[in-house]
């Protein structure tokens, strides 16, 4: 009955090691990077058990290519800027994680910086 008991200790052991290891992995692994811009044309907090900030870049190419991405909830300067340029060309830095966990958002791709910026299809002069 020992012996069992290590086992047993020892597979929990591994098991909570190794969920604790896969979260951390995709986390901190970013699959890609990169800038994006268009219409930002809907944000909000959205989530019926997890609240999770969601949006959609229009990037002007049809109705069809939009760009869905997430926030994460302690990105307030983000959060902020998003809603201030609501309806206005933007360009949104991002980051791609491999995967998701609920409470972070229901793309993979996270917005870590708002940059307003003229459209180059309105008339500048």
């Amino acid at each position: 009955m020992n012996t069992f008991k290590k086992i047993l200790v020892y597979g929990i052991l591994v098991v909570t090691l190794g969920i604790v290891g896969y979260t951390l992995f995709i986390y901190n692994f970013t699959l890609s990077d990169g800038v994006k811009s268009g219409i930002l044309t809907k944000f909000g907090n959205r989530g019926v058990v997890f609240k999770t900030w969601e949006g959609e870049l229009n990037e002007g190419f049809g109705a069809s290519r939009f760009f869905p991405f997430s926030v994460e909830s302690d990105e307030s300067e983000v959060i902020e800027d998003l809603k201030k340029y609501q309806g206005q060309y933007v360009k949104l830095e991002y980051k791609e994680r491999m995967k998701t966990l609920p409470w972070w958002g229901e793309t993979n791709f996270y917005i870590i910086k708002v940059i307003p910026e003229k459209s180059p299809n309105m008339d500048n002069n």
